[in-house]
């Protein structure tokens, strides 16, 4: 971490930033603005605000940011303060936190991008697998090779940060929709969900893992890495 930023009333001030930005642009997309739609599927943009965060300062200035930033628009748009704390805080904050850790670790570009075909596989094969069981619509399948394409190209195409970018990206997501599919399912099983269900059964974790990974991915990998260049140039990072 720079020795700028180890201030504490510098680190809180990026935490609020980083939280309220998450937070406006969390609920906008929810509202549908920034977001585009594909049949059922309603992507979230907002995911690049914690990251940047997360590459640019530090893990933890990231991680908390997401954490405070997902229980504010959380409480928003759905008001279970339970679920949120339980689910959808620690999803986020380890999520972006990981992000922010494998940005900093220094593997050989082709090892990166390997990492990266392995999780965009695996998602592909649980979504295709998901859909072929009636578990998913043809919307989320569609969805999931969209996600594929973009974040497969960036990560051969771009070099060096780029390329740690969306390699850390994949990977903190990998970790928080994990955590968000099984915490949904765990939760369901002795609280009713905000959407009126209750007692879902095991496979819709993997549902809301392929969900939360495939809705997220493409905004770090397209987005992320121009902003941390343009925070290079004027010396931020």
């Amino acid at each position: 971490m720079s020795e700028r930023y180890r201030s504490v009333s510098l680190r809180v001030s990026l935490v609020s930033i980083c939280a309220a930005l998450y937070a406006i642009i969390g609920y906008l997309s929810h509202l549908g603005l920034f977001t585009p739609v594909i049949g059922v599927v309603r992507f979230w943009p907002s995911v690049f605000v914690p990251a940047v965060f997360a590459i640019a300062f530090d893990p933890w200035i990231g991680g908390v940011g997401a954490a405070i930033g997902i229980f504010i628009s959380d409480m928003v748009i759905h008001g279970n303060p339970l679920l949120s704390l339980s689910v959808g805080v620690p999803a986020n904050f380890l999520g972006f936190y990981v992000i922010g850790k494998l940005y900093r670790v220094n593997l050989p570009g082709y090892r990166l991008t390997i990492c990266v075909v392995i999780e965009l596989l695996v998602t592909l094969i649980v979504a295709y697998a998901s859909y072929y069981l009636g578990l998913l619509p043809l919307d989320m399948v569609i969805a999931t090779l969209v996600a594929f394409v973009i974040t497969l190209v960036l990560s051969i195409i771009l070099k060096g940060y780029g390329r740690k970018i969306v390699f850390a990206g994949s990977t903190g997501l990998m970790v928080g929709s994990a955590i968000i599919g099984v915490g949904v399912w765990a939760f369901s099983q002795a609280f009713l969900l905000p959407s009126g269900e209750r007692n879902l059964p095991l496979w819709a974790a993997l549902t809301w893992f392929v969900w939360t990974y495939v809705t997220e991915i493409p905004f770090i990998a397209i987005l992320v890495p121009p902003i941390i260049r343009a925070l290079e140039k004027i010396r931020l990072v």
